[in-house]
């Protein structure tokens, strides 16, 4: 399976093993700034989400460790806050999305549900409001990788799939828990899972709600690095880093037509023809100057640095 390239300490071949939880880094040294919370804030004083900046990578910490991270009214807004300063900020190339303390996301907080029967606000043209869980209906137009650690299920899930790119611990879990509580996915999981997946594994685990290791994950095409525990942070990072470098309008462009092709084409001759609106201005922007670094010696061989 696919390590962290950029860590030697990713690299190790892994293996399967029992559950565990990982510890939230105890400081962001690279991050130019430790990082800042979005909207209200608890009663502790401390911010439901926080963001910092590495670069030009945004990180979103999840930051209810003591919820295992799950989602209330409160978090689903400052994660929506947070998300939509990534993509109306051209200085940010990429997200990162992390939980805190151990877990990525347990999902929506079924005791705010339980406690509040109007917890859910619902709007029935879902291009008008958030989803549940914050930012679950938007699209982004850059790359966002997701660092999952110990649970990520129900909504959890659900948000992971918001990503591009999913790094996963080796001894963290997906699943559709909330399937024992008749509660059903409404942030984008019936929607994301079958085209990332396929129909049949999906229906699998939607219909049985049952908890898959990091190597099922990945074998299924749901994670696509699986690092040591205690390493996701930090390969989600590099591996952010590491499409932030290559010429962006040009990388924008083609993962704008795969989702395109996936999610908003009619038939095959239509996502042909975006692919080639879409990306037709970029030859002048980026891809001349590259074939003249090409032809200088730059990248020869298969080199990516």
């Amino acid at each position: 399976m696919p390590l962290c390239a950029a860590a030697p300490s990713c690299r190790r071949l892994l293996t399967r093993a029992a559950l565990g939880c990982w510890p939230a880094p105890a400081s962001r040294a690279r991050c130019s700034a430790a990082g800042s919370g979005h909207g209200q804030q608890r009663a502790d004083g401390k911010s439901n989400v926080i963001t910092g900046k590495s670069g030009s990578i945004l990180t979103i910490g999840i930051n209810r460790p003591e919820a295992r991270n799950a989602i209330n009214r409160t978090t689903a807004l400052q994660l929506l806050e947070a998300f939509t300063a990534f993509e109306s900020d051209r200085a940010f190339t990429a997200a990162v999305l992390y939980g805190r303390g151990g877990n990525f996301s347990a999902g929506y907080d079924l005791k705010e549900l339980a406690q509040d029967a109007h917890a859910v606000k619902y709007e029935q043209d879902v291009t008008k409001d958030p989803g549940p869980l914050g930012p679950s209906r938007m699209q982004f137009s850059k790359p966002v990788v997701a660092a999952v650690s110990g649970y990520a299920v129900a909504g959890g899930l659900e948000l992971s799939l918001l990503a591009d790119l999913r790094v996963m611990e080796e001894n963290a879990v997906m699943g559709v828990f909330c399937r024992r509580f008749g509660v059903p996915l409404i942030d984008g999981g019936t929607v994301r899972l079958p085209k990332l997946i396929g129909l049949s594994r999906a229906l699998d685990l939607i219909l049985t709600g049952r908890p898959i290791s990091a190597q099922e994950a990945y074998e299924f095409g749901l994670a696509n690095r699986v690092v040591p525990d205690g390493q996701a942070f930090q390969c989600a990072l590099e591996l952010a880093e590491q499409i932030s470098a290559f010429p962006q309008n040009c990388m924008c462009a083609d993962r704008a037509s795969a989702y395109y092709s996936m999610f908003d084409a009619s038939c095959f001759t239509e996502a042909l023809q975006y692919e080639f609106d879409n990306a037709k201005d970029v030859i002048s922007k980026e891809s001349i100057s590259g074939a003249r670094n090409f032809i200088s010696g730059t990248g020869r061989q298969g080199k990516f640095s």
